[in-house]
């Protein structure tokens, strides 16, 4: 796996959530236990409950820990410059309907395409990287191939 860039910001709130979980699990296996005691664990939902819930947990725990080794950690307020790269944010004109979008580029464990947060992996994330303002940019997209208009790129140090 090579390295995954993440935001200080973003790293941290990984880190939290890391701690949260290793917080949480004493209590997921007490409750275990004390779902076992009460006998037949054929029809003890708590019992399946608890066991589901600490599969999860685990599986999330494990997830964050194999990945922490391999972020690059970048402060955004060290970023600048005209080309679109990690912590750009992205004024874009579709070209075939003028509608305007506007993204800014960060790693996959912080996208959240409702705030317009999307991941330099993704398929938009790609086809920007390293392009300016005034260039264009085509983005084979689930409906079909998109041009985008670069309007603007700007970096605001932190990830709004």
């Amino acid at each position: 796996m090579s390295t995954i860039p993440i935001s200080k910001e973003g790293f941290a709130k990984i880190k939290k959530e890391l701690d949260s979980l290793k917080r949480e699990r004493p209590g997921v296996i007490k409750a275990i236990k004390e779902a076992r005691e009460e006998g037949d664990l054929k029809e003890n939902g708590g019992y399946h409950a608890a066991r589901e819930r600490q599969g999860m947990m685990e599986a999330k725990i494990n997830y964050i820990e194999s990945r922490i080794p391999h972020f690059n950690i970048i402060d955004l307020a060290t970023l600048g410059g005209s080309k679109i790269i990690f912590g750009a944010t992205v004024v874009l004109e579709d070209i075939e309907t003028g509608d305007t979008k506007i993204y800014t580029i960060m790693g996959p464990d912080e996208s959240d395409f409702k705030k317009g947060i999307i991941s330099i992996e993704s398929p938009v994330g790609q086809a920007l990287l390293g392009k300016e303002e005034g260039d264009e940019a085509l983005v084979n997209a689930p409906r079909g191939k998109i041009e985008y208009g670069i309007v603007s790129v700007t970096f605001k140090g932190h990830v709004s």
